[in-house]
C-alpha cells in the first residue's frame, strides 16, 4: 500500500495541495457560518434579556442559552441557576438575621430598635435599666452587622446613635458596674446631671459617626434628644463631634492608600452632589411645594401604619423568645424573595457608551450598576438599587445629570417595596434605624416627581431626590435645623439650603396635622412616660391639691424610724421616696402646742443601703455627720440598688432604730397646693426633677405639712384625663361648639 500511494503521489505530484486547499475552504466556510449563527444567538439573547421575565419562554430554542448574572451555560433551563441564586441569597441572610436576632434575644433585649427613644425618655427623666450597660453595646454592634448584612431594611445611623450614648455612659461611670474603675474623681461625675450630660454628647457623636455631620450631629442632640439644654452641654457636645470627625478623617487617609473595604468611600461627603448647578424660577415653587405636601402626608400614614404594626409586633412578641425569632426569620425570608424576584420583573437598560466597562455592568462587587440577568454591556436599574449597600442606592438615586439612569417603572416598585419592608421591619428582634430606609422611601418619589415635571423644571431630578428624601425624614420624624444641616453636609450643595427649609417646614407643618412623630409613638407603645415640653390647656383648670386628692394616702417616716416600720414600708409600696416628718413641741403664749416638722425627702435606694449597711443603733438619736462617711462610701450612696429582700434581719434589729437624717435631701421643690397643674408640669420638666411635694396653704397646729408627692405619672396628660373623665368631655363640647 505504501508503495502504491507513493507512487500516486510521484504521478500526480499537485494533488496533496489541492487537497489541502479543499479542506481549507471548507474550514473557512464552516467557520463564517459558525460566526453567523453565534451573532444571531446573541441577537436573539439580547432581544430575550430586554424583555420582562413574565413575557420570556423557558428555554432558548436556538441552543438553550441560560443567562446567570454574566454567565453563558449551555443548559437546558434557566429554572436551576436562578432557584440556586435564590437559595444561596436567602440562606445567606436567614443566617445573618438568625445570628442577630439570638444575640439580642438571649443577651441584650434593650439593643432591638433604634435605642433614640429610650435615650430621649433618659434625658426626660425616666429612668431605663439596662440600656447602657456592655452586654448592650456588644450586643448592637454585632447585632447591627449582622441585621444590616443580612439585606433588611433598616439603617445604622439609629443604632450608632445608641452605641455612643453607651460608649460615653460606661466611660462616666468608669465601666460596668462588676467591673468599674473606682478612682476617687469619678465621683465628680457619678450624678444624674453629669450623666445626661455624657449621653447627650454621646447621641452627638453617634449621629456624626453616622452620616458624617458634625454640626448635625450636635443640633440633632439638641432639637430631638436632650430636654434640658444648657451653653456648656453645647461645647461639650461639639467637642465630641469634633473628635469623631478628626479620627474618621484619619481612618479616610490610612485607607486611602490600603485596602480597607467599603470604608471611607466618598470622604467625609457621603452624596456629594455639588457637581450640578442649582438654579430655580417661580415656577419650580409648585413642585418643591408638591414635595413637601407629599412628604407631610406620607410621614405621617407611614406613622399611622407602623403604630397598627408594632402594636400586633407587641401581641407577638409577648408570646416568648421563640415567637421573636421566628417574627424576624419570616421577615427576612419575604425580604430575599422579594429583592430576588422583583429585578425579573423590569427590562434591561443599555448603558452609557460613555461610561467605561468598569463603571457599568458590574458582577461580583460593588458599583452603580448591576447586570444581573442583563447581557454585557446592559444592566438592571431594579437590581442596581435592591442588590447595593443603603449608602451606594443613595448615591444612585440621588445621582445628578443623569435623566435616563433609572426608570419610573421601577423607582415606583422600589418606593412601594421599601414601604411595605420598612413597616415590617421595624419592631423585629434585631438593632434597626429609620434614617438611611426614610432617606431611600424618600428619594424614590422625590425622583419620579422629577420625571415627571420633564422640562418643565430647571431643577435636577437628582436634587428632586435629595428633597423627598428630607421632606419623607419631617413628616415622620418631625425635625427641622438638625435634618436640614444634616441633608446640607451630606450632600455639599449649600445652594439648596432655601428650597431644603421651604421643603421641611412644609412637611413637618402638615405631618402634624394628623399624628404625633414616630419616636413618640414608639415612646407611647412602650409605656414610657415622656413629658412634652408644652401642657395641654385645659390643665390650667386643674389644681396639684386636686391631683393629690385623688391619690392614696401619703406615707411619711420619722427622722429617727424604727427599722420594722422602714422594712414594712419597703415591702408593701413602691414609692421611690418618702416625705420625713417629726413632731416638735413649740410653746405659743401660755399653751403647748405641737407642731410638724418636714424634714426633707429621702430615697428608697438610700433606705435600702441603710439596710444592707445594718445602721441600726440601740436608742432612738441622732448621729454625727462623720459617722456616716466613715460607713458609707460615695459609691454605695451613688448606687440605684432596690432589692433589699436578700438582707437578713432579725428579729432584735427590727426593734433598733436608723437614723435618716444623713440620707435626707433636705431642701426639696415644694408647690403649693393651688398651683395649676400645668405650671407645675412646666416645672417638673424643666428642672429635672423626681418628686414633688405639694405643701398646705396654711400652716399651723394639727395641719401635716405635706399634702402629698407628684411625679411624672400624675402629670402625664393622658392619666389625668383618666382620673377627670369630665375633663376629656368638656373638651369634646368646646370643640363641638
Amino acid at each position: 500500500m505504501e508503495t502504491a500511494t507513493e507512487e500516486a503521489s510521484s504521478i500526480n505530484p499537485n494533488s496533496n495541495a489541492m487537497n489541502e486547499t479543499t479542506h481549507l475552504n471548507e474550514r473557512v466556510v464552516r467557520q463564517c457560518m459558525e460566526a453567523e449563527e453565534e451573532e444571531d444567538e446573541e441577537a436573539d439573547l439580547e432581544n430575550f434579556q430586554q424583555q420582562p421575565l413574565l413575557k420570556r419562554n423557558r428555554t432558548l430554542s436556538a441552543s438553550h442559552l441560560a443567562m446567570v448574572g454574566a454567565k453563558v451555560s449551555y443548559i437546558e433551563s434557566l429554572d436551576y441557576e436562578y432557584i440556586m441564586g435564590l437559595i444561596t441569597l436567602t440562606g445567606a441572610n436567614f443566617l445573618l438575621t438568625l445570628s442577630s436576632t439570638m444575640l439580642v434575644v438571649f443577651f441584650a433585649p434593650t439593643a432591638a430598635g433604634p435605642g433614640i427613644p429610650e435615650i430621649k425618655a433618659y434625658l426626660n427623666g425616666i429612668d431605663t435599666p439596662n440600656m447602657y450597660g456592655a452586654p448592650t453595646l456588644l450586643v448592637k454592634i454585632f447585632g447591627s452587622i449582622g441585621a444590616v448584612s443580612a439585606g433588611l431594611d433598616l439603617g445604622k445611623e439609629g443604632p450608632l446613635v445608641h452605641i455612643g450614648a453607651c460608649i460615653a455612659s460606661l466611660l462616666g461611670q468608669g465601666g460596668t458596674d462588676k467591673h468599674r474603675v473606682k478612682w476617687q474623681w469619678y465621683r465628680y461625675m457619678n450624678n444624674d446631671r453629669d450623666r445626661r450630660d455624657l449621653i447627650t454628647s454621646g447621641a452627638s457623636a453617634g449621629v456624626c459617626a453616622a452620616f458624617k455631620s458634625p454640626i448635625g450631629g450636635v443640633l440633632f442632640a439638641l432639637e430631638e434628644v436632650a430636654t434640658w439644654w444648657r451653653s456648656s452641654l453645647l461645647w461639650r457636645s461639639f467637642f465630641s463631634t469634633a473628635v469623631v470627625v478628626v479620627v474618621l478623617r484619619a481612618f479616610i487617609e490610612y485607607c486611602s492608600t490600603r485596602e480597607c473595604g467599603l470604608f471611607g468611600n466618598g470622604g467625609l461627603i457621603m452624596f456629594d452632589v455639588s457637581n450640578v448647578a442649582v438654579s430655580y424660577h417661580i415656577m419650580d415653587i409648585i413642585p418643591v411645594t408638591l414635595i413637601g405636601l407629599i412628604g407631610g402626608v406620607l410621614g405621617s400614614l407611614y406613622n399611622y401604619f407602623l403604630h397598627k404594626v408594632l402594636r400586633l409586633y407587641n401581641l407577638i412578641n409577648e408570646k416568648g423568645k421563640l415567637a421573636k425569632i421566628l417574627l424576624s426569620l419570616t421577615v427576612s425570608l419575604f425580604t430575599s424573595v422579594c429583592l430576588y424576584g422583583l429585578p425579573f420583573l423590569v427590562s434591561c437598560t443599555e448603558c452609557d457608551p460613555s461610561l467605561q466597562n468598569s463603571n457599568c455592568s458590574t458582577v461580583g462587587r460593588t458599583g452603580n450598576f448591576k447586570r444581573f440577568n442583563c447581557p454585557k454591556g446592559y444592566y438592571n436599574d431594579l437590581a442596581s438599587l435592591l442588590f447595593s449597600t443603603s449608602d451606594e442606592a443613595v448615591r444612585n438615586i440621588f445621582s445628578t445629570n443623569t435623566s435616563g439612569e433609572f426608570r419610573p417603572v421601577s423607582l415606583l416598585i422600589y418606593f412601594v417595596l421599601y414601604c411595605i419592608l420598612g413597616l415590617f421591619t421595624f419592631g423585629i428582634a434585631v438593632p434597626s434605624g429609620l434614617f438611611l430606609p426614610m432617606i431611600l422611601m424618600g428619594s424614590a418619589y422625590g425622583r419620579l416627581l422629577g420625571i415627571a415635571m420633564g422640562s418643565y423644571t430647571k431643577i435636577d431630578r437628582g436634587l428632586y431626590a435629595v428633597l423627598g428624601g428630607a421632606a419623607l425624614m419631617a413628616g415622620s420624624m418631625r425635625m427641622t435645623v438638625s435634618l436640614c444641616v444634616i441633608f446640607l453636609e451630606l450632600t455639599n450643595n449649600l445652594l439648596l439650603l432655601p428650597i431644603t427649609m421651604f421643603v421641611l417646614l412644609i412637611a413637618k407643618s402638615v405631618g402634624d396635622c394628623f399624628n404625633p412623630s414616630i419616636y413618640e409613638t414608639i415612646l407611647e407603645l412602650k409605656g414610657l412616660p415622656f413629658l412634652d415640653a408644652n401642657p395641654e390647656p385645659w390643665m390650667r383648670n386643674i389644681t396639684v391639691g386636686d391631683l393629690a386628692d385623688v391619690k392614696p394616702p401619703l406615707v411619711s417616716l420619722q427622722g429617727v424610724e424604727k427599722v420594722s416600720r422602714v422594712v414594712d414600708v419597703l415591702k408593701n409600696t413602691t414609692h421611690n421616696g418618702f416625705p420625713v416628718i417629726d413632731n416638735e413641741a413649740t410653746i405659743l403664749t401660755s399653751e403647748q402646742t405641737k407642731l410638724m416638722k418636714l424634714h426633707g425627702l429621702v430615697l428608697r435606694a438610700h433606705l435600702v443601703a441603710a439596710l444592707k449597711k445594718k445602721w441600726f443603733q440601740q436608742q432612738r438619736k441622732k448621729t454625727e455627720e462623720w459617722e456616716v462617711r466613715e460607713r458609707f462610701t460615695w459609691v454605695e450612696l451613688a448606687e440605684r440598688d432596690l432589692n433589699f429582700e436578700q438582707v437578713a434581719i432579725s428579729k432584735h434589729e427590727m426593734e433598733m432604730y436608723v437614723d435618716l437624717h444623713p440620707f435626707i435631701n433636705k431642701t426639696p421643690y415644694t408647690v403649693i397646693e393651688d398651683m395649676s397643674a400645668a405650671k407645675a408640669m412646666v416645672l417638673f420638666r424643666q428642672v429635672a426633677l423626681r418628686h414633688m411635694l405639694i405643701v398646705p396653704k396654711y400652716q399651723g397646729s394639727g395641719i401635716y405639712p405635706v399634702v402629698g408627692i407628684l411625679t411624672r405619672q400624675d402629670l402625664r396628660a393622658h392619666n389625668i384625663q383618666t382620673v377627670f373623665p369630665y375633663i376629656a368631655r368638656s373638651k369634646g363640647r368646646e370643640k363641638q361648639k
